[in-house]
């Protein structure tokens, strides 16, 4: 198997766990905690889950290299980015709708797991992954 469809199937697992996410997200941590406390549970939770799903992903995708671990999560933050504007634009939402989700507003964090989606990578292999 390739490197880039090892890093397809990993996003598949991160896109699945965000999917997962969303649904906690909106089934009982926004009606047990309120919209702010909700939403910045709900982005802490997903960024953990990146990094650790990264951790245990790493030792497979056999990168060691800076240079690779950044290009790799820039391939899961594009994938992360033609997925969500994707499927909103499918849905029918507005350009304006999508890019509402971009504001740190009401405990959004979603700027910052995109970051920790482009850094996921290099940063857990800086801390030694999951060797």
């Amino acid at each position: 198997m390739g490197v880039f469809a090892k890093a397809l199937a990993v996003w598949c697992a991160i896109l699945a766990l965000a999917i997962a996410n969303g649904a906690l997200r909106e089934g009982v941590l926004i009606p047990r905690l309120g919209l702010r406390a909700g939403m910045l549970a709900s982005g802490v939770l997903l960024c953990l889950a990146i990094l650790v799903v990264t951790a245990f992903a790493l030792p497979w995708l056999d990168l060691h290299a800076t240079r690779e671990l950044l290009m790799l999560g820039c391939i899961w933050l594009a994938l992360t980015l033609a997925f969500e504007w994707g499927f909103g634009l499918l849905r029918g939402r507005t350009l304006a709708e999508l890019a509402q989700a971009y504001a740190f507003k009401d405990g959004n964090l979603w700027p910052l797991v995109l970051l920790v989606t482009a850094l996921a990578p290099w940063l857990v292999a800086q801390l030694g992954g999951m060797r």
